[in-house]
C-alpha cells in the first residue's frame, strides 16, 4: 500500500446499478488512484434513504449491485476499502455533532440541494434531503480524507465540507483535515437533457448488453438542426458526438469534420460510439459475471472492508471527543 498523506473517500448512493456518467465522472480516477493512495469507498445508503426511504428493498438490493459495478470497473479490493455507511455509526455520530453548526439557511441555498429538489418536484424538503451535505461531511471526516473524486455538481458539497472541518478545528482543535475535489468528466444524457442520470431514465448502465447499448444510442437526440443525411451538423451541441470525445478521443475530430461536413449521417455516428462503448463495457461485463457466480465472495469484501472503516472510524471520533472535551471515558 502507497504511503502517501493523502487519503481518498468517495463512493456512491445505491438506488440502482451504475452507469456510463458514473465512470467518467469518478469511477475511472478511482480506478487509477487506488494504486496511489490509501482509498475508502462507501456504498452510501442511508443517504439513499434521502429519495428512496420508502424503497428499502431496492437500497439492500443495489449495496450489492454498485459493489459488483465497483469490481467490473476494476476497483482492487486489495488496494481500496469498500465499506458500507449505515455500518460506520460513528459517521452518524460525525453527522450529528457538524449539524451543529451549519445553519439551514446555507442548506437551503446548495445550489445542487436546489436542483435536485425541483427536477424531483418537492416543495417540502425532508430534513435528511436538507442535512445530505452534512452526512457528505462526516463521510469525508471520519477517515481524515484529503481528496474526494466527484463529480461537478459535488462542488457545493464538498465546500460545504470545507467549511464544516474548518469550523470544528477553529472551535475545538485541528484534528480534522480539509479535503480537496478532483473532478472528473462531465457525460449528457442520451436525451439531451442535462447530465446522465438514474433518475431522467437517459443512462447506460455498466452491465448493459451490446444490444442494448446499440438499442438505447438509436433513440439518442441530436442535433436538432439536422433534418437530412447530408446537411451540414453542429457536433459541438450534439450529445452523440460528446460520447465520441469521451471513448473515441483519437477519432473525435475525424467525426467532427465528417459530421460538419455532412458526410456522416446521425445513424452512422450512433453506431460508431456504439462500438466504442461496447469495447469499453466488454471487460466490465466479463468481470462482472465472475464476480456474480461468487455471492460469498463479493459478501465477504464488503465485511471486511466495514470492519476495517469500523475501527479508523472509532480512532476518529475518540479524537472528535477529546478536541470537544467530552472523551469523558472509553468503553
Amino acid at each position: 500500500m502507497n504511503n502517501t498523506k493523502d487519503i481518498i473517500l468517495t463512493g456512491d448512493r445505491t438506488t440502482g446499478q451504475l452507469h456510463l456518467g458514473h465512470y467518467v465522472g469518478s469511477l475511472r480516477s478511482r480506478v487509477q488512484l487506488q494504486n496511489e493512495y490509501k482509498t475508502y469507498i462507501l456504498l452510501a445508503d442511508v443517504q439513499a434513504l434521502t429519495t428512496h426511504y420508502d424503497q428499502p428493498a431496492l437500497i439492500a438490493d443495489s449495496v450489492h449491485q454498485v459493489t459488483l459495478d465497483y469490481l467490473a470497473v476494476g476497483i482492487d479490493p486489495d488496494k481500496a476499502t469498500l465499506f458500507i455507511q449505515s455500518m460506520i455509526p460513528e459517521i452518524a455520530e460525525l453527522t450529528v455533532i457538524f449539524s451543529m453548526f451549519v445553519t439551514v439557511n446555507s442548506l437551503r441555498h446548495n445550489p445542487t440541494i436546489k436542483t435536485e429538489a425541483r427536477d424531483r418536484g418537492y416543495t417540502d424538503l425532508y430534513y435528511g434531503f436538507l442535512g445530505y451535505p452534512v452526512s457528505q461531511a462526516a463521510d469525508i471526516a471520519f477517515c481524515k480524507a484529503t481528496l474526494v473524486p466527484a463529480g461537478e455538481d459535488q462542488i457545493p458539497h464538498i465546500e460545504t465540507a470545507r467549511k464544516l472541518v474548518r469550523r470544528f478545528n477553529e472551535l475545538y482543535a485541528p484534528v480534522l483535515p480539509e479535503p480537496r475535489m478532483l473532478t472528473g468528466d462531465r457525460l449528457g444524457g442520451l436525451d439531451g437533457i442535462g447530465k446522465m442520470s438514474k433518475s431522467m431514465g437517459n443512462s447506460i448502465s455498466l452491465h448493459a448488453s451490446p444490444e442494448d447499448v446499440h438499442a438505447k444510442l438509436t433513440k439518442a437526440k441530436t442535433d436538432p438542426a439536422r433534418i437530412h443525411r447530408t446537411d451540414p451538423g453542429h457536433p459541438d451541441i450534439c450529445p452523440v458526438f460528446a460520447y465520441h470525445q469521451l471513448f473515441r478521443k483519437e477519432h473525435a475530430e475525424e467525426i467532427h469534420a465528417s459530421c460538419s461536413q455532412g458526410s456522416i449521417g446521425c445513424r452512422d455516428c450512433k453506431r460508431i460510439a456504439g462500438h466504442a462503448i461496447n469495447d469499453l463495457l466488454a471487460p466490465f461485463r466479463e468481470r462482472r459475471n465472475a464476480y456474480e457466480q461468487r455471492r460469498d465472495d463479493v459478501k465477504e469484501i464488503l465485511v471486511e472492508g466495514t470492519r476495517q472503516a469500523r475501527q479508523v472510524a472509532r480512532e476518529t471520533m475518540l479524537e472528535v471527543r477529546e478536541a470537544m472535551g467530552i472523551r469523558y471515558f472509553d468503553l
